[in-house]
């Protein structure tokens, strides 16, 4: 079993954000990344403190949203360099792991 270096990056966004079509479009479409996944939590907060959170009353949700992909260092920094303008400030998160093949 051989390892490969790559760097797995996450991408915190809310239901109510607009950038999530153009976001999942230039990781898919545009830039090829590997292991694109759109996650949807059930609760979570920014950093004006509010809780997002799912109940059974709501009709409107805004629940956080987590786009998650990896790909070899260079892919990976090039993808972060290209999506940086379609999201806030801070909202991005990335680290070196290891993909097992």
């Amino acid at each position: 079993m051989s390892q490969n270096e790559a760097i797995l990056v996450r991408v915190y966004l809310a239901e109510s954000d607009h950038e999530l079509k153009p976001l999942v479009h230039a990781l898919r479409d545009e830039l090829g990344v590997r292991g694109v996944t759109v996650l949807r939590a059930i609760e979570g907060y920014g950093p004006s403190g509010r809780t997002h959170a799912a109940s059974l009353i709501d009709l409107s949700l805004d629940l956080p949203l987590v786009v998650e992909f990896f790909d070899a260092p260079e892919p990976a920094r090039a993808a972060i360099a290209r999506i940086r303008h379609l999201v806030k400030p801070g909202h991005i998160v990335s680290w070196p792991v290891t993909v097992e093949s």
